[in-house]
């Protein structure tokens, strides 16, 4: 149901306002209003202001924002650790917490520096170690006083090559060796073996005509090829070890005092949160407001908690709610444990309004009783049991799932009641050997008209009880016209009702006349509260009526699936492959079974029940709250 809220305006002296607001913000129960309308008089509101920082809090929230900045830039340098909890109070030692951040900080952006450059040389010597690995095993092969000199190039195109050794060919007299290799990354490599000599004319030419030679660093390139091969990779080692300790470093780091920062991070939000919402308050030459919304049930606690702690320096008042007020009064809902699970039903539509009603409590009562007049079949109601039994237990720690099953439990419990009362156990064959045929109430195969009209009576309460509910929340926002065609929906309904009933025979015939006359009596009414389209009102709510009829077709066709699982079964002349079959068509059915009965008597509730009381648009209570 929705809690009913109290209109509270909190008043103290300025100094109090952030111990005021630390209180109710872990206190966790109110809501502030931003807007005043309603909360102060007319001829007052010159007198009330909002509420401005002095320069003492603005400069506290530019410091907290400030060191809020540098510890993010700090968690930027660490990686990611698992880290313990703290119990540090920041408030009390915010001072060394900057004074050492700033140490923390100029260390941890050192490493991060070093490590940048580390993992940029690391980048480079990998260019090179493609080039050298895929030449290693031709360059290995010559002896390092053969008098040769060796020419790395690369090569765009697999075509260049021809040009390559044509040139080379020319420039050497065919003194040269080339040989081309892919490297890992599918670059084309060639290194070009020739007399020491010659080699420096030949880099001339290939530069004069644009084939690049591989360039290495100052300490690489006067070495031999060989001798490059190893200095690169014991470089290698070295920049990656580099790496790794440094990361050690920052984990070691984080480890000690991620917590501690984590923990002034979360503090210094909760402060700046505290003092944004100054931004919402009002006040006079002297004191603070503070308006909002409290539940009725807990403002003892409430004025307990502020009087505790500030005596009689911060006054809390209650205040009335106003006509005006009813629009922007937030909206909790607060149900029973038996109710709360089908709050994942009433959570897929909007909120409703506060003078309206919580749709959850009819919704507990009225989804079961629907899904096992549907399924009814205490077999079917058995395995569903069961199922949602071993779902709650599995997953009692998942909320959504936890109401799932429980929702579950409840509807098979009416489906084993309904299956009773219809003497039907996995359809008829399995009632009739458990001895329920004596028993049963009503047989629906063969009793259509009456379960017709049984799922009609249903419908007719259901939709009355609606617009009963709607009568009463207009009363409750003082929309007469709106009460007053509630009303006359309800008398025109009845009276259609009984008129039928009449022509059946089933009440006396002497009641036709009287009751046309009032139907006669009530058309203007109906008119002046509904306008033109009244009618039509009327008419969509006798066709909501008559929508109840597909829980009789819809449990109907779920016992002639049965009946047709049993008589295939019967059929095969084998006994293991009657039960095989069975066992399959009978599954199939409970999981239709599950699904149909859902969706048609969560239909009936929000397009047929709903819509007859529910005026949706509620603001969702949303109090002060840590974090």
């Amino acid at each position: 149901m929705i809690a009913r809220m109290v209109k509270i305006e909190i008043v103290g002296p300025s100094e109090l306002l952030l111990e005021v607001l630390s209180l109710l913000r872990d206190l966790e129960l109110f809501q502030i209003e931003q807007d005043i309308t309603g909360f102060v008089a007319e001829e007052d509101r010159d007198k009330v202001r909002p509420l401005l920082l002095d320069e003492k809090t603005m400069a506290e929230r530019i410091y907290c924002e400030d060191l809020r900045t540098r510890i993010d830039e700090l968690f930027a340098c660490l990686p990611r650790e698992e880290m313990r909890q703290s119990y540090l109070d920041p408030g009390d030692v915010l001072e060394s917490v900057n004074e050492t951040l700033q140490r923390h900080s100029a260390l941890c952006r050192e490493w991060c520096r070093k490590r940048e450059e580390l993992r940029t040389e690391l980048a480079e010597l990998g260019g090179y170690s493609v080039f050298l690995g895929a030449l290693e095993p031709h360059v290995t092969t010559i002896a390092p006083d053969s008098g040769l000199d060796f020419i790395g190039v690369t090569i765009r195109e697999p075509a260049g090559v021809a040009e390559l050794m044509r040139t080379l060919a020319r420039l050497t007299g065919d003194r040269f060796q080339l040989l081309t290799v892919k490297a890992g990354d599918g670059t084309l490599i060639g290194l070009i073996t020739l007399e020491k000599d010659l080699a420096a004319k030949v880099r001339g030419i290939l530069g004069e005509q644009h084939v690049p030679e591989m360039t290495f660093p100052p300490e690489l390139a006067r070495m031999p090829f060989p001798e490059k091969i190893r200095h690169l990779r014991t470089r290698t080692a070295e920049v990656t070890a580099g790496i790794a300790a440094i990361d050690e470093e920052l984990a070691r780091f984080a480890r000690r005092w991620g917590a501690i920062y984590a923990r002034v991070r979360s503090w210094l939000d909760e402060r700046l949160a505290l003092l944004g919402n100054t931004a919402h308050l009002h006040r006079t030459g002297m004191c603070f407001f503070i308006h909002g919304w409290t539940p009725a049930a807990d403002v003892p606690r409430l004025t307990g908690e502020i009087r505790t702690k500030f005596g009689g320096a911060v006054l809390v008042e209650e205040k009335q709610i106003l006509e005006q007020d009813l629009d922007l009064v937030p909206v909790t809902l607060r149900n029973p444990p038996l109710f709360r699970p089908f709050e994942l039903f009433a959570r897929l539509l909007p909120l409703p309004r506060y003078a309206s009603f919580d749709p959850t409590p009819f919704i507990a009562v009225c989804f079961p009783l629907f899904f096992g007049m549907i399924l009814g079949d205490a077999g079917y109601g058995l395995v569903l049991l069961i199922l949602a039994l071993i779902l709650g237990r599995v997953f009692r720690q998942r909320e959504t799932v936890r109401d799932a099953a429980r929702i579950l439990l409840f509807s098979s419990c009416y489906t084993i009641l309904f299956g009773i009362l219809y003497g039907e156990f996995f359809g008829e064959v399995g009632a009739g050997l458990l001895g329920m045929k004596e028993g049963f109430i009503v047989e629906r195969r063969l009793a259509i008209v009456p379960m017709l009209c049984f799922a009609l009576s249903v419908g007719l309460a259901h939709i009355l009880l609606g617009l009963l509910l709607g009568f009463i929340t207009a009363l409750r926002r003082k929309t007469g016209r709106e009460a007053m065609f509630k009303l006359v929906n309800i008398l025109a309904i009845l009276c259609l009702v009984v008129l039928a009933l009449s022509r059946m025979e089933i009440v006396p015939r002497l009641l036709t006349r009287p009751l046309a006359l009032i139907l006669i009596f009530l058309i203007p009414f109906l008119f002046f509260s509904g306008g033109v389209l009244a009618p039509l009102e009327l008419l969509k709510s006798i066709g909501n009526i008559v929508s109840y009829a597909r829980i009789m077709a819809i449990g109907l066709a779920s016992l002639l699936l049965a009946r047709v699982a049993n008589r295939f079964a019967g059929m095969t002349g084998n006994v293991v492959t009657g039960v095989l079959l069975a066992v399959i068509f009978h599954a199939v059915n409970i999981v239709l079974g599950v699904f149909s009965p859902t969706i048609h008597a969560l239909r009936l509730h929000y397009v047929e029940f709903y819509s007859k009381f529910m005026v949706p648009g509620g603001r969702k209570f949303e109090p002060l709250r840590k974090g």
